[in-house]
């Protein structure tokens, strides 16, 4: 073998041995190169794993803050209505009683309530009083009963109210306070109900 053929040989070998360990650096950094990417790309999808978590639970946050919103205003709209058809009621059922105290059954109950007071008296003096508006039956009531009766100055919207002075008793049978008292009593539930 020449000298010529020997330096060419070894040449050869030299670059074959150089490729070989650039081709080995190389390795090495593309595989240290892809070990950092996959570090990089693992903690960027857990940043955007606990974002999209953050972000969800934000956004359940404000759907509940909505829902609360919401729900309070369908509340108060709710009261207000009910509020409203309450009132509407008893209007209707004061024209329904003002209609009842012109007929002949009120006056046939204005009797009632006037011998029970009576009764419950036992013979004490007492002072029986009947509504404003009842002043026309007065003499008619005082006929029927063999009572005497005061026309109330206030207005407590029909039937009788009869105070026994040495007692210090108030029957009430006026139709005011039985009103009032219902109105305060009248809920909604799911329906109508009178509670």
């Amino acid at each position: 073998m020449t000298i010529d053929e020997k330096i060419s040989h070894l040449q050869a070998a030299a670059m074959e041995e150089a490729r070989a360990e650039g081709n080995a650096i190389i390795k090495q950094h593309e595989d240290a190169l892809l070990g950092v990417f996959e570090q990089h790309r693992a903690e960027l999808l857990r940043q955007s794993e606990t974002r999209v978590k953050a972000e969800r639970v934000g956004a359940q946050q404000q759907l509940n803050m909505a829902m609360s919103k919401a729900q309070l205003e369908l509340k108060r709209e709710l009261s207000k209505t009910q509020k409203e058809l309450k009132t509407e009621l008893f209007e209707e059922v004061r024209e329904v009683v003002q209609e009842y105290m012109k007929t002949e059954e009120y006056t046939r109950l204005l009797i009632t309530y006037i011998e029970k007071a009576t009764g419950f008296a036992n013979g004490a003096p007492m002072t029986i009083y009947i509504n404003p508006s009842d002043a026309d039956k007065k003499q008619y009531l005082e006929e029927h009963t063999g009572m005497a009766l005061t026309v109330s100055k206030e207005d407590f919207i029909g039937g009788v109210r009869a105070v026994i002075q040495e007692k210090n008793i108030l029957i009430d049978h006026a139709f005011k306070g039985a009103i009032e008292n219902e109105y305060r009593k009248f809920m909604f539930k799911g329906g109508v109900q009178v509670g």
